[in-house]
């Protein structure tokens, strides 16, 4: 017979020896006295059910307990005094936080139906995010749609080729987590990664924040400084928002992309630093070039590789996953109430166009798991409005099927459902023909 093993909180441990006279001889209990060792038995892993015993109030709640008893992971069962139940702050937290509870004194028929079921889920649960993270994307990053495959396969060339890489998109669609990627899949992994956001150090202080500065250097230079390109040596160096640098800037970098080495403010000799350079921006460098904003030359040096990152409003299929994929992270760090998304909220993420992107998905997400007073999250807790008979988003992938599809259908009417003549009317073989009728369930 297998044993299921089972956490149980229980401070006296009275209620541990009544289980073990009930004959739960399926089960193995592992007893935590106090909250940390709950936390240290949970870390050991293998415990599937949590049992907590609240044969008294207890306030306030032991953080560590909360925490605990919040995890995705492990499904819990109160047992619960009567006493307990009524109390203002611990009432709420067993009813609003457990799988179960159970009123004190022991029921143990129930109770073995309860465990049972418990387990049962927590099993269910680790198959489904199991397989989930088996599919669900590559490189750190989330997404299984057309888009996103694209992208990976563009990161598997681009890893190991050591050469400068530019990456354009959209704000908030995650392009340092892309220069992370190129950075810890690559033979680069073990040496630093060193981002710098342009847009976000004063003009006066990006020189020095790029290439360093000796002491005395100007005023307020009270010693010497490292700057970022030399800090990356044998790394990566993510430079976002690489369109907001001055031309003045843009030409000091494009000579240490020609030279490989920098001169620090106030110095004259100069230091050799090998680095990869990935630079981003959520401009047009194209036009900014065409406009003399941008110089062409600097261009050409860091757009040897260039990848787009789609917005989220083209990869529709992956919206449901990644708000997900954010809840996951987010329950194990903050005890919360939430146990999932409504089908209403996740159509209604799905009709959003996210003009933010993934920035903007995780903050409605982490709001909602906040400030919901639901056991799902609902469309207004995102602050969306439900979806009333709402088409759903036109992407590319579904407006070429639907294209696909009109003209087979026309052309098979046409040619009265004659398929050799339909594929020399399309321009195309029969048995890609056929193949495309076969994707698409066309029945001539």
């Amino acid at each position: 017979m297998s044993l299921r093993d089972a956490l149980i909180y229980d401070a006296r441990g009275q209620v541990l020896r009544e289980l073990a006279a009930q004959g739960f001889d399926d089960w193995q209990f592992h007893r935590a006295a106090t909250p940390a060792e709950a936390v240290a038995l949970h870390e050991r892993g293998g415990c599937r059910v949590g049992i907590a015993v609240f044969d008294q109030a207890l306030d306030p709640i032991p953080d560590p307990l909360a925490r605990l008893v919040a995890e995705a992971e492990v499904e819990w069962v109160a047992l619960a005094s009567p006493e307990a139940l009524m109390h203002p702050v611990l009432g709420p937290f067993i009813v609003h936080t457990f799988h179960d509870y159970h009123t004190l004194p022991l029921d143990p028929p129930r109770l073995r139906v309860t465990l049972g079921h418990a387990h049962g889920k927590a099993e269910r649960r680790h198959q489904m995010r199991d397989a989930s993270l088996r599919s669900s994307g590559r490189f750190g990053m989330t997404g299984r749609s057309p888009a996103m495959q694209r992208l990976y396969r563009q990161l598997d060339k681009v890893v190991g080729a050591d050469a400068p890489v530019l990456l354009s998109g959209e704000s908030g669609t995650g392009k340092e987590l892309v220069a992370r990627a190129i950075h810890d899949y690559s033979a680069r992994a073990d040496g630093p990664f060193v981002a710098m956001n342009c847009a976000a150090i004063p003009a006066s202080l990006i020189q020095s924040e790029l290439f360093g500065h000796e002491k005395g250097a100007f005023t307020g230079a009270l010693q010497r400084k490292i700057g970022n390109i030399e800090a990356s040596d044998r790394g990566v160096l993510f430079l976002d928002e690489i369109g907001d640098l001055s031309l003045e800037l843009q030409a000091n970098l494009l000579r240490f992309l020609q030279e490989m080495n920098v001169v620090r403010l106030g110095a004259t000799r100069h230091v050799d630093v090998d680095t990869r350079v990935v630079a981003a921006t959520h401009v047009d460098l194209h036009s900014a070039v065409a406009h003399e904003q941008f110089r062409a030359d600097l261009f050409y040096r860091l757009d040897v590789v260039h990848l787009h990152l789609p917005p989220l409003r083209e990869r529709v299929e992956d919206i449901a996953l990644l708000a997900h994929t954010i809840f996951d992270k987010y329950a194990t760090q903050h005890p919360t109430p939430v146990r999932g998304f409504s089908d209403e909220a996740v159509q209604a993420m799905e009709a959003h166009l996210w003009p933010g992107n993934v920035r903007e998905l995780i903050n409605r997400v982490r709001h909602a798991m906040i400030m919901s007073e639901h056991r799902l999250i609902l469309p207004e807790d995102l602050g969306l409005a439900a979806p009333v008979d709402t088409p759903p988003v036109m992407t590319l992938q579904r407006a070429r099927t639907h294209l696909d599809r009109d003209m087979i259908e026309r052309s098979l009417r046409q040619n009265h459902c004659n398929v050799s003549q339909s594929a020399r009317q399309l321009g195309i073989s029969r048995v890609t023909l056929y193949r495309l009728m076969n994707r698409l369930n066309i029945n001539p």
